[in-house]
């Protein structure tokens, strides 16, 4: 495959620096140096490859002395399902082109021989420096590597959307102040989740009026950290209302919901960032309910997933039909890890999370679906989500609004109904 004469004349310049290759220093230090030279050597051509973005890689094979890679135009994955002239049938279904951008992206020799001829390309050679040892580590860093490098499809991704209220209503110094406060509050509850030993390697993408936030782990336990990582924003942000008068820190609504989408990098400079973009079904989704969500109030999708869960030994188990209340039930189970944080200089002593209902006596509620209809005059439902932090001495921190704030009649053209 010929590249672009300028992008390869800019990317050498850079041939041997692999900044992808430092955010793995973890991985990459259970390695050699001259496996660590041969990686960066690997980064370099597939960066050279992808050509600041003209390109798109979807799979690779490890042979003896060099790996194959499938190198396609950005273009081409859409063309590729799309009808031929004359309304022929497209070349592949959209199902497989989802099942190549999904999961591992490593093929057998077959495999690729196969892909490549349906995809109508030709694999391209590159040769190593050393051959590859095969290990766990090297082949979990090249398969981020070629991830970098293309268009990924997650079919079960959990992502919290965070919306200022009244934010186009602001000037913009106060735009400013309130989404760089939103950012001090995701960056603090990061800190305050990992002195609990609560693991989150969690991607921000702006959506003009805050943040989409997602959880880079997979699995339903990434999935709740992210739930009580949201949990603990909402908290630092209400202490620091209450803390001022002024316009400086943000009034915030937020949705959380799990669901397909597409991640991919986008070019900065001659690299791609080291910054995930996401778009997809589950942000669809979280655009449409924070369109109808009051000021204060925490949604849940009605969300049906099968999710993925990995454990130390690298053995993948999926946990099958997990819906929104399966979820929350399970959420609640685990908040015995975030007790004892510190929330403006006071112990958390108990966290409660869970979704509003009517009180049906007894002690027990039942769980109110909302309907929430969009522009489009799509319909969609939703739960009120509560969270109450209780801490030793202060007064607890109530996040989300109450059921019974959904119980009057709606105003007119609400688009959220009981």
């Amino acid at each position: 495959m010929e590249l672009d004469d300028l992008s390869q004349s800019g990317i050498r310049r850079i041939a041997d620096y692999s900044p992808y290759l430092d955010q793995l220093a973890g991985l990459a230090q259970q390695m050699g140096l001259r496996q660590r030279s041969n990686l960066s050597h690997v980064e370099s051509a597939l960066r050279r490859y992808w050509s600041l973005g003209q390109n798109s890689i979807l799979s690779w094979v490890p042979l003896d002395q060099s790996i194959l890679i499938l190198v396609v135009p950005h273009y081409a994955i859409a063309e590729y399902t799309s009808p031929q002239d004359g309304n022929l049938p497209p070349k592949v279904s959209p199902r497989f082109i989802t099942e190549l951008i999904s999961g591992d992206r490593q093929l057998t020799i077959s495999q690729m021989q196969k892909v490549a001829r349906l995809l109508d390309v030709e694999p391209t050679t590159i040769p190593l420096r050393v051959p590859l040892e095969g290990s766990v580590v090297e082949t979990k860093i090249i398969e981020k590597m070629i991830r970098k490098y293309g268009i990924n499809f997650v079919p079960s991704r959990a992502v919290t959307l965070f919306d200022i209220v009244g934010f186009s209503l602001l000037t913009p110094f106060e735009q400013m102040t309130q989404l760089n406060s939103l950012s001090y509050s995701l960056n603090s509850a990061h800190a305050k989740m990992l002195e609990a030993d609560v693991n989150i390697d969690f991607a921000r993408s702006s959506s003009g009026d805050g943040f989409y936030i997602w959880n880079r782990d997979e699995g339903l336990e990434a999935s709740i950290n992210l739930y009580h990582f949201m949990h603990i924003v909402l908290a630092d942000n209400a202490i620091a209302r209450s803390k001022t008068s002024s316009k400086a820190v943000p009034r915030l609504r937020a949705c959380f919901h799990v669901g397909s989408c597409y991640e991919f990098h986008q070019a900065e400079g001659l690299n791609p960032t080291t910054h995930d973009f996401i778009v997809g079904d589950v942000t669809i989704e979280l655009a449409r309910m924070i369109d109808a969500a009051l000021p204060g109030q925490i949604l849940v999708g009605d969300f049906m997933a099968d999710i993925e869960t990995e454990n130390d030994k690298g053995e993948v188990s999926v946990q099958p039909n997990v819906d929104a209340v399966t979820f929350l039930q399970r959420a609640q189970g685990d908040l015995s890890r975030l007790s004892g944080i510190v929330l403006s200089g006071e112990r958390v002593t108990a966290i409660k999370c869970y979704l509003t209902g009517e009180n049906m006596g007894g002690g027990q509620f039942n769980i109110r679906r909302l309907t929430i209809k969009d522009k489009h005059g799509l319909s969609r439902v939703a739960f009120n989500a509560k969270v109450n932090i209780y801490r030793e001495t202060a007064q607890p921190i109530l996040l989300g609004i109450q059921d019974k704030k959904l119980t009057a009649p709606p105003a007119p053209n609400s688009p959220l109904h009981a």
